[in-house]
Formats: C-alpha cells, structure tokens, sequence
C-alpha cells in the first residue's frame, strides 16, 4: 500500500522550555515575533501551496474516552496539515525549518502517511 498524501501534526508542549521562553517575553517582543512567525507561515504557504491539500488549522481541547467514559486531557497536538508529495522523504522536507518551530514555540511537526480504508 502506498500513499502520496500524507497528515502533518504540529506538536508542542506548554510545560516545554521553549513555551517558557515565549510566554517570559514581553507583549511587545512576542507581538513581533507573532508577526515574524506568521509572515514566515504565510511565505511557507505559499511556497508549498501546489502540495496542500488541506490547510488544516489549530485544534483544540482534547477529550477522551475509554472504559471509564469520558475526561478531559492535554496532549501536545496544536494543529494539522494535510499535503501530497511523491514520498514520505519529500512530505518530511517541507517542513524542514518550519515556523512553527524556528519562530513559534511548537517543538516539532510529525508527518506520516494517510493510507488507503482496506477494501474501501
């Protein structure tokens, strides 16, 4: 089985160094860095807009449920892409340098394969 699209998550943690380090900021530092990293954003877009497939966006708070019905959690998921590329390398190197890392206070974005519904 084999896949050309493939799921981004752009993933981070508020208890992490890096959100310390944004949030110790001052609101006049973090409004210029909030513009850097969106203009930054924006310009990935653009480059990459022949591959987007989806734009995706923010997610927000994260229920659960299991045996012992529903609750509420964290996890360190804050937003989704989705792309084509011709391989899982290629999708991978879009976000090489991504915002959501160099500028943001996001730690990584994991990509992988959306693979076909077994005899869909």
């Amino acid at each position: 089985m084999s896949t050309d699209t493939y799921l981004a998550v752009f993933l981070g943690s508020k208890t992490s160094p890096k959100w310390a380090a944004w949030t110790a900021m001052s609101d006049a530092e973090r409004n210029a860095k909030e513009m850097e990293g969106m203009a930054a954003w924006k310009g990935w877009v653009e480059k990459h807009q022949g591959a987007i497939q989806a734009m995706g966006g923010p997610l927000g708070k994260t229920k659960k449920v299991d045996t012992n019905g529903i609750a509420d959690i964290a996890n360190e998921m804050g937003a989704f892409t989705v792309v084509r590329a011709a391989s899982h390398e290629a999708a991978a190197k879009m976000f090489e340098n991504h915002p959501h890392f160099a500028i943001f206070p996001g730690e990584r974005v994991e990509i992988m394969p959306v693979l076909p519904i077994p005899g869909g």
